[in-house]
């Protein structure tokens, strides 16, 4: 129900109102009477009323004046001026204060019944959008994870699918001009059993990727990895324009926070390596493979070290900057061939398991009428990348799947002998016989009837 606010000095008026939208709109509105400006506002705060009818005339606080005060406190409320003829023009002055509409004295019933209709109408139509919105918002959320994750496999390892990393950056809302890689590097921590380790991790990531989000404060934009082995990646990304000093600068001051951090917090001495400040993707990506040596180059933990000032050192003198993979030092080579496995299969885990929802609701579903836009909602997925990820990973696209699998079934149907042609193109989810007898035909090369009887 909607509430309903009538506000006029005259009882009469509230009741034959409240009488003629009981009688014409049943079951639609808890009406709430003001006698008066005043016990408006008080009314307003207290029921929240979705459409207020407001007298212009009233004795103490007049109607604009109430409506002023309600309107500032109760923006999304409908409001609508009652006047008398006389006052006609003056009621017109108040639509500029946000006043939906107004009904002149005495107003005729279809007059209410029509305005009041048009403004519910006008309340669904926002409650929906607003649904939508929230849903849209709800959706986007869930993705950022999957899509971070994606993210840093690109920048860490991937130039085949740099073409996707546009798109992931739209969805992060990020801009990947320049940047520059920090590496965490963390020694193993020993533990009875393998959840132990996976709760173990789990802590130091959440630790890690919390601290990092709430220090930054969209300074510059970032990319958390996910644990790798005993490592994670942590990239600084913004737009060229911003200077490069600054993002230097942000880089170590995280760098030095982060191991500080985790010691006060977690108890553990980590080792962070920084990469140089780099332009576009292939150079951010350097910037990381400089950030995987940085933080293996001590052998003690709860260091800092960028790649820059090792530069100069008898260990690193010989390596060509511009070519990260001249790093020739195994152990380096080692973490980032690890570090890209074990990301990719983190990346195909979580794939698989959004995939595996999906491919039960299909299956569950058969017999119903299922769309790709269906189950993208339901595994909270954009449909066109849904369809994307469903086609990598099944080798055959949606429509195609659901198809064969309806063939299949219906195939064991016919071959069972129990039911009628009818009966089973029912229950494989078609509601015409002749379009799935044409279906059937295209998949297996004959009709439903021909397939029975060469049984």
């Amino acid at each position: 129900m909607y509430r309903l606010l009538i506000a006029d000095d005259e009882a009469l008026e509230r009741e034959g109102i409240e009488w003629i939208v009981g009688r014409m709109m049943p079951d639609t509105f808890e009406v709430i009477h003001a006698e008066n400006g005043r016990t408006a506002i008080q009314k307003a705060d207290e029921h929240r009323p979705h459409i207020i009818l407001m007298d212009i005339r009233m004795p103490g606080i007049q109607g604009l004046e109430a409506l002023r005060e309600i309107k500032e406190g109760h923006p999304q409320t409908k409001m609508v001026l009652v006047t008398a003829y006389e006052q006609f023009e003056y009621a017109r002055e108040a639509l500029s204060l946000g006043v939906k509409d107004y009904l002149v004295k005495p107003a005729k019933r279809d007059e209410i019944v029509e305005l009041l209709q048009r403004l519910v109408a006008e309340i669904e139509q926002e409650g929906q959008k607003r649904d939508g919105e929230l849903a849209m918002r709800d959706k986007y959320f869930q993705l950022l994870p999957l899509a971070e994750t994606e993210m840093a496999l690109v920048i860490m390892s991937d130039p085949v699918n740099e073409t996707d990393a546009g798109y992931l950056a739209d969805i992060l809302e990020l801009s990947i001009e320049q940047g520059c890689g920090l590496v965490l590097a963390l020694p193993e921590l020993r533990y009875t059993t393998d959840q132990e380790v996976s709760t173990a991790k789990k802590k130091i990531y959440e630790t890690v990727k919390t601290f990092t989000k709430a220090y930054l404060k969209n300074r510059v934009g970032c990319v958390v990895s996910s644990m790798v082995h005993w490592h994670m990646a942590i990239f600084l990304v913004d737009r060229a324009q911003l200077d490069s000093k600054v993002l230097r600068e942000e880089a170590a001051s995280l760098g030095a926070k982060l191991v500080e951090h985790l010691q006060q917090v977690r108890g553990i001495d980590v080792n962070i390596g920084l990469g140089s400040i780099r332009l576009e993707m292939e150079g951010i990506r350097t910037s990381y493979f400089e950030a995987v040596f940085a933080a293996t180059y001590d052998k003690k933990w709860g260091n800092l070290r960028s790649f820059e000032e090792l530069k100069g050192r008898p260990a690193v003198g010989q390596l060509s900057l511009a070519e990260p993979r001249t790093i020739d030092n195994a152990t380096n080579r080692t973490y980032v061939e690890l570090a890209i496995r074990r990301i990719r299969e983190e990346r195909e885990y979580q794939t698989w398991t959004v995939l595996d929802r999906a491919l039960s609701y299909i299956h569950e579903k058969l017999q119903a009428d299922i769309s790709l836009e269906d189950v993208a909602e339901l595994v909270h997925l954009n449909p066109h990348y849904f369809s994307k990820v469903f086609k990598q990973q099944t080798g055959e696209t949606f429509i195609d799947y659901v198809t064969r699998l309806r063939i299949e079934k219906a195939k064991e149907l016919i071959g069972e002998g129990q039911l009628s042609l009818k009966e089973v193109c029912y229950l494989v989810g078609y509601k015409d016989p002749n379009y799935f007898s044409r279906v059937f035909k295209k998949v297996t090369g004959v009709t439903p009837t021909e397939y029975r009887t060469g049984l």
